[in-house]
């Protein structure tokens, strides 16, 4: 991603654009407006609307990592606590958390290590095995997407289905 005060006002507008309005509204075109430049100009800073997505879920990946550093660092080895921070992350921002979800994730295009350091508590959580990170993300992510979107009955209790779920990745030694 291009690092220019430039480029980082057009990510914060695309950001605004993404979390006020939804992904159509992200659009070069109203980017420009946004950030009060001609739309060929964006072009300076970044060569298509996929670099812009790409910039937007780079900054998701290293929010997502903040949140639950903090999280593991309030409650070690905690896979419950970070689940309950992934949750509140992606409900905060709903938008961005799909934009980076939603697709093929291009792995060569985003800063190096912003993946691994999202994943890293995680693994840690649940006693470094990547098999089982990766199971207990695609739980949280299920569960998130699946609230997001409005898919569960009305009533149903989502605190209890996050415990049980989360119970399940608790490691052995921990329980």
């Amino acid at each position: 991603m291009p690092d220019s005060t430039r480029a980082q006002q057009i990510i914060a507008a695309a950001r605004e654009l993404l979390e006020q309005e939804g992904p159509e509204a992200l659009t070069m075109r109203r980017l420009a407006e946004r950030v009060g430049i001609k739309a060929p100009s964006l072009y300076k800073h970044f060569p298509d609307k996929s670099s812009v997505e790409t910039a937007l879920i780079a900054e998701a990946l290293r929010e997502s990592a903040e949140v639950l550093e903090a999280a593991e660092a309030a409650t070690p080895g905690s896979f419950q606590a970070l689940a309950t921070a992934y949750r509140a992350y992606a409900l905060a921002h709903p938008h961005l958390y799909r934009l980076a979800t939603d697709r093929p994730l291009a792995r060569e295009a985003l800063p190096a290590g912003v993946e691994d350091r999202a994943a890293a508590p995680l693994i840690r959580a649940v006693g470094g095995d990547a098999d089982t990170a990766r199971a207990a993300w695609a739980f949280a992510h299920g569960m998130t997407i699946l609230e997001l979107n409005g898919r569960f009955p009305p009533g149903a209790d989502l605190a209890a289905a996050w415990a049980t779920g989360s119970a399940g990745f608790v490691p052995a030694h921990a329980r």
